[in-house]
């Protein structure tokens, strides 16, 4: 008769206690899309001036995938995603959201919701105080909240209640969507689309990802219902107009569902992005001649990039489907350290704002560029003032981090510089790591999340009118994603993540 230490026995029976968690168990998938479109005319968020749309280019949507996973009549655990044409999800539009769900499913843990922006700059502004919106003849930013509110939980009920049997499977592609947009210069300095034909520019700041990542839903009688695409790059080619627009995303869901069906989910992602966006740094005219030979406009060339991503990625992966797999979602509030305002900070942020305000007394009019700017260096003011009794001040940010399978999605609040996601990948044991930024953010002013190279390149996006976390914040968020990544994988379950040489090092 075989004797084993007792340590092994607890391993053994640890080994099953697992391996029975992550097995047998049922995946159920509901969809659902709502049209999240203003009413007209709508004020615009995304720059650094107002500008009204009186015309609609496409719609905006919401596009909702409900997640369970059970085992008989017991729940065991559950995700609801939902894709938003917007260029952010302020926290209070999210606890909106929550409270409207939970009034048409009380029973429903409203904390596993979490709304993704697209980044489109032609969406309707979500936060009071930033414009000054004309009172009368254009959509109120409590009006259309309300609005969204109410469209979004009704289809996230609708997804929720649908829910059926199906399958999933993952799959990756590469297309290149999103640019490193940080020029770096001869004297260490970096300036967000800043020349680059000339003397001294030295190259691009920061890495470019141009992976694409993709889960696909399938019901059971085998038709898709529904992917899931995260690119590494914000939804604002056409971010200057004056029109309501999804951006990349309209024409890349177009040819989606001509392709799989027209009643097709497609849930567009950012990845790890707050230094890449769509706009060209150099090779601008070899681009411009292949777009007019292809007669493409812009976005339909970014869209075509993105549509034989996917459809090679599907090609690929479409028998390899997962009807039992670990569904695993941890929700976590997590607290980082805000990046400090510095004396020579704050007191150029107050003279700019003493500026301003003479010019907005002179002429409130004609100034709200002046209105704007008072804002922007005026949150400056306020957190450096806050410093002086909170010599220490914390951000909290909510967390999430879903196992499906032998991929994980992780989100983050803010515009995240690549490399931070680059270095989640890379520590990664999933197979593939979804890292998604601007989920359920609240950060007005200051959404990006540089590197410390971006630190000290300067420049907006970098500079600390642009941050509320700084890169020992990044550090921070890093840490603790990975570690709640790599907490859902148990030692002794066989790893698919891939790489021999890391997984000798873990």
């Amino acid at each position: 008769m075989c004797k084993f230490k007792q340590s092994e026995v607890g391993l053994f029976l640890f080994t099953l206690f697992w391996a029975a968690n992550l097995c047998a168990a049922e995946l159920r998938i509901g969809t659902a899309t709502a049209d999240i479109t203003p009413s007209l005319p709508a004020a615009l968020m995304g720059l650094f001036e107002l500008r009204i749309a009186h015309a609609t280019a496409t719609p905006l949507t919401a596009n909702v995938v409900a997640l369970e996973s059970s085992e008989g009549n017991r729940s065991l655990d559950m995700a609801i995603m939902v894709s938003c044409d917007l260029v952010e999800v302020p926290k209070e539009l999210l606890a909106q959201v929550r409270d409207e769900v939970h009034k048409r499913l009380p029973k429903l843990g409203v904390n596993k919701i979490f709304l993704n922006a697209t980044h489109t700059h032609t969406a309707p502004v979500l936060e009071n105080g930033w414009y000054r919106i004309p009172k009368e003849g254009v959509t109120q930013v409590d009006g259309y909240r309300a609005f969204f509110a109410q469209r979004v939980a009704e289809a996230i009920a609708q997804a929720w209640n649908a829910r059926r049997p199906g399958s999933v499977t993952w799959g990756l592609s590469h297309a290149v969507v999103g640019y490193n947009r940080r020029a770096a210069y001869a004297d260490g300095s970096a300036k967000m689309y800043g020349d680059t034909n000339v003397p001294d520019f030295r190259g691009l700041e920061g890495y470019e990802d141009h992976d694409v990542n993709m889960l696909f839903f399938w019901n059971q009688d085998g038709k898709l219902i529904a992917t899931v695409i995260e690119v590494a790059c914000p939804a604002q080619e056409v971010e200057t107009d004056t029109t309501v627009n999804a951006d990349f995303w309209h024409p890349v869901r177009v040819a989606l569902r001509q392709r799989f069906g027209a009643d097709l989910c497609v849930l567009g992602m950012v990845g790890a992005a707050g230094d890449q966006s769509p706009h060209l740094m150099y090779r601008k005219a070899a681009e411009e001649r292949m777009r007019k030979l292809r007669n493409l406009s812009r976005l339909d060339e970014i869209a075509r990039r993105i549509v034989l991503a996917v459809e090679e990625a599907f090609e690929t992966v479409k028998n390899d489907r997962h009807a039992d797999v670990p569904l695993v979602h941890k929700v976590e509030t997590l607290t980082l350290p805000m990046r400090l305002v510095t004396e020579a900070e704050y007191a150029e942020a107050k003279a700019v704002c003493d500026k301003d305000a003479a010019r907005f007394a002179a002429d409130p009019k004609a100034a709200d560029q002046a209105y704007l700017e008072m804002k922007w260096y005026g949150d400056v003011v306020k957190r450096f003032e806050k410093q002086r009794t909170d010599p220490q001040p914390k951000y909290e940010m909510e967390l999430h981090v879903l196992r499906i399978g032998d991929v994980v999605v992780c989100t983050n609040e803010f515009e995240l510089f690549t490399d931070y996601g680059i270095r989640i990948q890379a520590r990664s044991k999933a197979l593939q790591t979804f890292v998604v930024q601007l989920v359920g953010s609240g950060l007005g002013a200051g959404p990006y999340l540089p590197t410390e190279k971006a630190v000290r390149g300067g420049s907006y996006s970098a500079i600390v009118e642009s941050n509320v976390v700084g890169p020992e914040g990044g550090k921070i968020l890093v840490d603790r994603t990975v570690g709640l990544i790599n907490g859902l994988w148990s030692d002794a379950e066989p790893r698919a993540a891939g790489d021999p040489n890391r997984q000798a090092e873990d």
